[in-house]
């Protein structure tokens, strides 16, 4: 697919792409619960929040919360709709405990190192992600992939967030690369499909859950990927 193509420069999403975001959220939840002593059941508390989080982090790309409403909104939101009361000050302590917590536990999706590893002797790699900058680089060099990457383009950096055009020119630029020599790889159908295709950029869907999107190249496995370059 991308081999009569002049590629020189591959971009990654990080959280959900390569780095198994629920698995080591739902890890870092049973931790933080289990420090600060909240009896309440991790799995039913994670059906409700996963969709509050998600709708968050949508409203933090379109820069309609600040990444303080984020945390603390998200956690409130869930609670409530639990009917679990606590005082904000106790949602303030779980959400830095979170972000704490949340690099602990590094499991990436199946095939990334191998998939990383065949890649690297052939393009310059390079992250691209909206994650908070305090967490990202740490999860980058605790799972042991931070290597692979030439350039890491943060968006707390930057200013602002994928899909706006800013953070694609500014990573294109830190790689010293155009974007018609560039493929972006994500989770993210809007911030990173629409988002790096809006700069000029070629895109890879990865889609482990298999929805269909027109004339977008998508895959389910990262390992696919290999055939592909």
């Amino acid at each position: 697919m991308f081999k009569d193509k002049s590629i020189t420069d591959i971009f990654f999403d990080l959280d959900h792409t390569l780095w198994d975001f629920d698995r080591n959220s739902a890890l870092a939840f049973q931790k933080v619960f289990e420090f600060h002593k909240i009896t309440i059941d991790v799995l039913g508390f994670l059906k409700i929040y996963e969709p509050v989080n998600l709708n968050y982090w949508k409203l933090y790309r379109e820069e309609k919360v600040t990444k303080q409403e984020l945390r603390r909104g998200r956690l409130t939101d869930t609670f409530n709709l639990l009917h679990y009361e606590l005082p904000v000050e106790v949602i303030d302590d779980l959400s830095v405990s979170y972000i704490d917590f949340l690099p602990y536990n590094n499991h990436l999706f199946e095939g990334t190192k191998e998939l990383l590893g065949f890649l690297k002797p052939r393009f310059n790699l390079h992250i691209i992600t909206n994650g908070f900058e305090e967490v990202q680089y740490k999860k980058l060099k605790n799972s042991n992939i931070d290597n692979f990457f030439k350039t890491v383009t943060n968006s707390e950096r930057v200013g602002v967030k994928k899909p706006n055009p800013r953070i694609f020119h500014h990573a294109l630029q830190l790689a010293n690369t155009f974007p018609e020599n560039s493929v972006m790889i994500g989770d993210n159908f809007e911030a990173d499909i629409l988002g790096a295709k809006a700069v000029g950029m070629h895109t890879l869907f990865f889609n482990p859950k298999g929805s269909i999107k027109e004339n977008q190249p998508t895959v389910q496995n990262l390992l696919e990927i290999k055939n592909l370059f």
